[in-house]
């Protein structure tokens, strides 16, 4: 068993691949915004890649307003529509925004795990794990 599948759980039960090596330049937010040079989180220390419209706080608003100042506006479901791209943020039960996952052409979703790989997955593969579940989708114009 790979430790993506240790991590979580549900994976086992979906259909998934790995797409690329383990990383550590950049994590889930940067990949679902199509950044694979910086690690984007909104610390307050100003560590890590984030847009300067944007808050630096954990919450599901600042989340938006990084994928708003890249093009993406809030839409209604994770449904595939070829003329876009769409994003997925999910969040813990409290709320607190912990991962973000890209739809690809294919209408399947694609995420960096941390520090680990890229996978191709189906939305629900993270539900009961440490990632919670999609709250909030954005799309804009391919």
């Amino acid at each position: 068993m790979n430790d993506l599948v240790l991590l979580f759980p549900n994976l086992s039960a979906t259909p998934h691949q790995i797409t690329s090596p383990a990383e550590t330049t950049y994590n889930c937010i940067a990949w679902a915004a199509g950044d694979d040079k910086n690690w984007w989180w909104p610390d307050t220390m100003g560590e890590y890649e984030w847009p300067p419209s944007a808050s630096r706080e954990e919450t599901i608003k600042a989340f938006i307003e990084a994928f708003e100042s890249i093009g993406y506006s809030e839409c209604a479901d994770a449904e595939f529509e070829k003329a876009f791209l769409k994003v997925a943020i999910y969040a813990d039960s409290a709320g607190k925004p912990t991962h973000a996952a890209r739809q690809l052409k294919n209408g399947q979703w694609t995420s960096k795990c941390g520090d680990l790989e890229d996978i191709e997955h189906t939305l629900d593969a993270f539900e009961g794990s440490n990632y919670g579940s999609p709250v909030v989708f954005l799309k804009r114009s391919d």
